[in-house]
């Protein structure tokens, strides 16, 4: 790899659509930096499942044409984009993770990825993901597993574990993930990157918000949020300005805000912020260095001139509904249809899912859950204009497991890790993952800034205010920085 390929693969999208334009870089020489690094790192780390590369190289000629002409150019003009393999693309293979889709071409893309193209952004493959989207760690029995490139025996969570990783690693800039639970957050938490779950409803879900052809290949259809994953505050709030607004096809989809978040991430005073601080809701088992690290991080809010109060919503765990609220999501019909016929090839957990009894009791207490801990969360949030948290309750753990049994040298469920994240896939509300610091031994720990319900643009505000204070960007892996980022 060249000094300049490099020099590319470091570059943020917004770097790279700035250089674009101003014809100081060719959207050629940009696809040969990425396609460059992709096989080279690709083979360890299985970042990406399915690349498309000879229609993406072909794309990049012809937005060198439209620069050469001086068409006048799109926010996103000849920057590669990388895709969540649970987002449908048009004449791209979308396996969903899954042996049982191995071979599936959708014939439309996702509402976010049209509009990514339309502002010129060029696909250049799929990103890998857990079979079905359904945990969150990074592997399936179609593509395997994907490494963590801070430590390569280490998981880089999931679902959008192979588009945290390609970013991280400068395979790509700009990535599109998906969060039901925690599944864009966690990714970018273990990897050292940012991440927003936007307001449910923000970025609208359609065709994943159905597949009635392809049963089990759908989203969880109150849960879920597209968002983008990035290097950078300023990268997240291009790529949500260009994928929020509505869509007739999706019932959720809310009204365009009107906000231009690349104007708004302008404003980083902060100042006479109420922010409540919540190590650990009361009753979560923490690791000891993330709790110190994202106690340390919350000091930087303090130093912004933020009012920070350490305090609780008081809500009771709601992890065992929140299972529940995926079950009731699910075409289980149809999942367990594809179980009886594909079963021996599916992921044993999934399996396991698919197949547990569910009464109606679970799935109407749940909903109850749900409703209290929406209620309490907005009645806390009636007294603050921000919550920060620890995004995930562990840095990254081994690859193999779906999350650690013990955590502090306490017992704990194996889904106990993710009691920060999926409390806010319920109440919908905005949170996104800055990176807070790093262990002792180099793992990336992140800290989850929450706003209150649609207030996207003031935790894009906080992040980069958090981003200019504490910066991350030149915190790289190690595998990195040898193959000459």
């Amino acid at each position: 790899m060249t000094t300049q390929q490099s020099q590319i693969c470091q570059m943020s999208g917004s770097e790279q659509a700035h250089f674009i334009k101003k014809k100081q870089l060719s959207p050629v020489e940009v696809m040969d930096a990425v396609f460059d690094r992709i096989h080279s790192l690709n083979p360890t780390l299985n970042a990406f499942c399915v690349l498309d590369e000879e229609n993406a190289r072909k794309s990049a000629k012809q937005a060198e044409k439209a620069v050469m002409s001086g068409d006048e150019l799109p926010p996103l003009h000849g920057v590669p984009i990388g895709i969540k393999d649970l987002v449908p693309t048009k004449g791209i293979r979308t396996t969903f993770g899954s042996k049982i889709y191995e071979h599936y071409i959708p014939d439309e893309d996702d509402v976010c990825v049209a509009r990514l193209k339309d502002a010129g952004g060029i696909i250049i493959g799929k990103t890998n993901i857990p079979e079905l989207g359904y945990q969150c760690i990074t592997d399936n029995p179609l593509f395997g597993l994907t490494r963590n490139p801070w430590d390569l025996g280490k998981t880089p969570g999931g679902s959008s574990g192979g588009s945290a990783v390609a970013v991280a690693t400068g395979m790509t800039s700009l990535t599109i993930g998906n969060d039901g639970g925690g599944s864009l957050r966690i990714p970018t938490s273990f990897c050292g990157l940012y991440g927003i779950k936007p307001s449910f409803g923000r970025v609208p879900l359609y065709p994943g918000c159905r597949n009635p052809k392809y049963p089990g290949a759908s989203s969880w259809e109150t849960l879920e949020s597209n968002g983008p994953i990035t290097k950078t505050v300023e990268d997240s709030a291009l790529m949500l300005s260009i994928i929020k607004g509505p869509y007739h096809m999706d019932r959720h989809s809310l009204p365009n805000d009107g906000m231009n978040y690349m104007e708004q991430i302008k404003n980083t005073d902060l100042k006479g912020l109420k922010i409540a601080y919540s190590p650990d809701w009361g009753y979560v088992t923490v690791d000891p260095a993330v709790r110190k690290i994202t106690e340390k991080a919350v000091k930087v809010f303090e130093q912004l001139g933020c009012e920070i109060e350490i305090a609780h919503p008081g809500f009771t765990d709601p992890l065992p509904a929140f299972g529940a609220i995926i079950a009731r999501d699910s075409d289980l019909t149809g999942l367990r249809k594809l179980a009886e016929q594909y079963g021996e090839e599916m992921d044993p957990s999934l399996l396991a899912f698919i197949q547990k009894k569910w009464s109606a009791e679970e799935l109407t207490d749940a909903a109850f859950v749900r409703q209290e801990v929406n209620i309490k969360m907005r009645t806390f949030m009636e007294k603050y204009d921000l919550v920060i948290t620890p995004t995930s309750a562990v840095p990254p753990f081994e690859v193999g497991i779906n999350g650690p049994n013990r955590i502090n040298g306490q017992k704990v469920s194996r889904s106990h890790w993710l009691s920060f994240t999926a409390p806010f896939n319920m109440t919908g509300q905005p949170a996104a993952n800055v990176p807070a610091g790093w262990t002792d031994d180099g793992l990336p720990v992140g800290l989850q800034i929450i706003g209150r319900h649609l207030d996207d643009s003031l935790v894009l505000r906080a992040s980069t205010a958090f981003e200019e204070a504490n910066p991350w960007r030149n915190h790289l892996p190690k595998l990195v920085a040898e193959v000459g980022f």
